[in-house]
């Protein structure tokens, strides 16, 4: 299994507009500072799926009959608006799975064009694609959110087990308890902000990044949906985070 993180940012992204952070400035100079909106290229075999779909880009970055399919964390513009214009190509389906969620986004759902949202995900449930197992864990956020557990058929003889778990503000005790039964090697995981006085409402800060890595005790932790904030921070605390954990960085392959 080959996972490449396509953008590791939050919904302003970095550089965020007008700002003259630290870390928005370093951005400005540096293009390895920049941050897209969070999404990721899951390969194994011939399969290759998305994680999310929010570059605006997808029909320049991916020829057509490429992508085997999208898995949709949930329809927030940030995750979701590449679909869009994929959405009006020619000749071929797309399928994208994800969580049920009636309003969609926008006017997805009227006007799907190549796009089958036939079949999302319940809770828990398991898919196999080619020899990649997906399971999708629910998440705590302001609307219908998934995680993914992927997991490659042949464990034994050194396949991955990668749980990809973006956007949430803590996790479901259900969520969590399925996840520590077996080992984890790989916790992609949100983290938007660095420690904040009080408990966030919609995505870890890294307080609680690192209470859910202290939980689930992967192999290696990569945190992602990276916020501004948290990168500034960073730059002053660049050993504030466990050895075994680390930043996200757009185009870092796992």
């Amino acid at each position: 299994m080959r996972l490449t993180l396509l953008g590791t940012g939050d919904a302003r992204q970095v550089p965020v507009y007008g700002c003259q952070c630290p870390a928005c400035l370093a951005a400005h100079e540096d293009p390895r500072w920049r941050r897209l909106p969070c999404c990721a290229l899951v390969e194994s075999g011939d399969q290759r799926w998305l994680i999310d779909s929010g570059l605006t880009d997808l029909t320049e970055r991916f020829a057509p009959h490429t992508l085997s399919g999208i898995l949709q964390t949930h329809y927030h513009a940030d995750h979701a608006q590449g679909l869009l214009h994929l959405r009006w190509g020619q000749g071929l389906v797309i399928p994208v799975h994800g969580p049920v969620d009636p309003e969609g986004l926008a006017d997805l759902y009227k006007h799907p064009g190549i796009l089958d949202f036939s079949q999302p995900f319940a809770a828990f449930e398991r898919r196999m694609v080619g020899a990649l197992s997906v399971t999708a864990l629910p998440l705590m956020h302001s609307r219908p959110t998934l995680g993914y557990l992927l997991e490659d058929s042949l464990l034994e003889e050194g396949g991955r087990r990668v749980a990809y778990l973006t956007d949430t503000v803590g996790l479901p005790d259900a969520t969590t308890e399925s996840l520590q039964r077996q080992r984890l090697d790989l916790l992609i995981l949100d983290c938007s902000m660095p420690p904040q006085p009080q408990a966030p409402r919609n995505h870890n800060d890294l307080n609680l990044a690192l209470e859910i890595i202290e939980q689930l005790k992967p192999c290696q932790a990569v945190l992602t949906h990276i916020g501004h904030t948290l990168d500034a921070w960073l730059i002053h605390e660049p050993r504030a985070l466990p050895e075994h954990v680390v930043i996200a960085r757009d185009g870092m392959v796992l």
